[in-house]
């Protein structure tokens, strides 16, 4: 019988633990033995195509998924990460570090934290000096906490399933048609909490977007707030309330490296509860499936904002409801990225900002407005994506308004259930920009907008020669 050479034992592993199945039990549906398992996800055991279709489905996953040679984030995080001037005289090449990945993702996933770890104590040593010279730094901004967000939502697959069936029975109890309002949300947390929801325009000197006292049962809402985020925070406060156990039954299954990037993580599930109340799933999956993930329509349909809308569809992960594979990112006009999730299969990067090249940041010369391409990765890899800036800030007449920028897309093979894709003609290469994840790990050598070169090739200055950048003679 044909033995399938792949390094999927961590995966296994990883999923089996999720659910909460013990390799005894699971050797059992698959009829072999504790110790044959127990090989197999060590790595030490081949598998072959029958147990692969087994193990697909008592785990409640695709083969596509399984068999998946390489993690392509934990890939790109440690290419980011030996693209250090630090590791520059070692020579080491991407092969080498897809190997890595492959064969130890443990110890790739080790090697993250530590150069995560390096990272922060090295810009703690530069704060401390600016201290000394009088110069006040923010620590808290240097740990790196959204990263540890980012795993975390990454390792869930941003699907909780039991906070998505907590918004389902809240949504049915609160609903009066297919959208929960802001006021039932609010009359909600009066009846059941006794807690009062007030709207109110902050103090200039103390700007606030929400406040709960717990002590006199106020929550207060800004009103430079959007009705949209007004509703979120609303929801979310109910999660905080009500979910709670669940919440922190998720948190305590991963390995938080402080305590703030713990409670930052506890935030986003808030949230994330908050959208699954206002955008419940199976509701919005049919949607997202009729509309084909017409951003937009969504938007109108359920009153919610642009961001919120994209987020949420990434969301989709219900193996009896599986929407299309998205990845999102968040970023602002400095290229700084500050939220980024991946299940589409593109590579984000995790330190510093993406390819200058990506539509996220070619949105900022049109603000407001949808911009749809087809993005080429140095792989050949294709994806269909959008992106649109939206304001965040205080909603009044002469306050200053952030401008950020909101990238979803999937890859081009979904491109017939993508709406945004009927405008863009995939079978014309011309229409194709080419891009890569960031300067270090790029192959491409004939892009003008190269700012470094790249990791995994020598380069050398000719003083007669230039081509289209400085890293390029040729």
């Amino acid at each position: 019988m044909t033995q399938i050479d792949l390094q999927i034992g961590h995966k296994i592993r990883t999923k089996r633990r999720k659910l909460g199945i013990t390799q005894s039990d699971l050797s059992k549906k698959l009829s072999i033995s504790p110790s044959y398992l127990n090989l197999i996800e060590s790595g030490k055991r081949k598998v072959n195509v029958d147990l692969l279709l087994k193990l697909s489905s008592e785990l409640s996953i695709e083969i596509s998924d399984i068999s998946k040679k390489i993690d392509t984030n934990l890939y790109q995080n440690l290419m980011d990460l030996l693209g250090d001037n630090l590791f520059e005289n070692l020579d080491i090449t991407n092969f080498e570090i897809k190997e890595l990945v492959n064969s130890n993702p443990l110890i790739a996933k080790a090697l993250i934290k530590l150069g995560d770890n390096y990272k922060k104590k090295n810009q703690d040593i530069v704060n401390k000096i600016e201290n000394i010279s009088g110069k006040f730094i923010d620590n808290r901004k240097n740990s790196f906490p959204g990263e540890v967000v980012s795993d975390f939502i990454q390792e869930n697959e941003n699907y909780f399933p039991k906070l998505e069936e907590f918004a389902i029975n809240l949504y049915n109890n609160i609903q009066t048609n297919n959208r929960v309002g802001y006021s039932l949300i609010s009359e909600y947390l009066t009846s059941e909490h006794k807690i009062k929801v007030e709207n109110v325009v902050p103090d200039e000197k103390k700007p606030f977007t929400k406040q709960f006292n717990p002590a006199n049962k106020t929550f207060l809402l800004s009103d430079y707030l959007t009705l949209e985020t007004k509703k979120l925070n609303a929801a979310a406060q109910v999660a905080q309330l009500e979910a709670n156990e669940i919440i922190e039954e998720y948190l305590n299954s991963f390995h938080f490296p402080n305590e703030e990037s713990k409670k930052l993580s506890k935030v986003a599930l808030l949230n994330y509860t908050g959208a699954a109340i206002i955008m419940p799933y199976k509701p919005f999956y049919e949607e997202c499936i009729n509309e084909r993930y017409d951003v937009e329509l969504l938007q109108n349909t359920f009153a919610a904002s642009f961001e919120q809308v994209a987020h949420r569809i990434t969301c989709l992960q219900d193996p009896k409801m599986k929407g299309i594979p998205f990845h999102m990112l968040r970023a602002d006009v400095a290229g700084n990225i500050s939220k980024r999730f991946s299940l589409s299969g593109i590579e984000i990067p995790r330190y510093g900002g993406a390819c200058p090249r990506w539509n996220i940041y070619k949105a900022f010369t049109m603000p407001g407005k949808i911009n749809a391409a087809v993005s080429k990765m140095p792989n050949g890899e294709k994806y269909v994506c959008i992106a649109r800036t939206v304001e965040k800030g205080i909603g009044k007449h002469g306050m200053f308004k952030s401008l950020l920028s909101i990238g979803l897309g999937c890859q081009a093979k979904h491109a017939k259930d993508f709406v945004y894709a009927d405008s863009l003609n995939l079978n014309d290469k011309k229409n194709e920009t080419p891009i890569g994840v960031n300067c270090r790990t790029c192959d491409r050598m004939d892009c003008q907008q190269r700012a470094f070169p790249p990791l995994h090739k020598k380069f050398d200055i000719d003083l007669n020669k230039r081509g289209i950048s400085v890293y390029v003679a040729d």
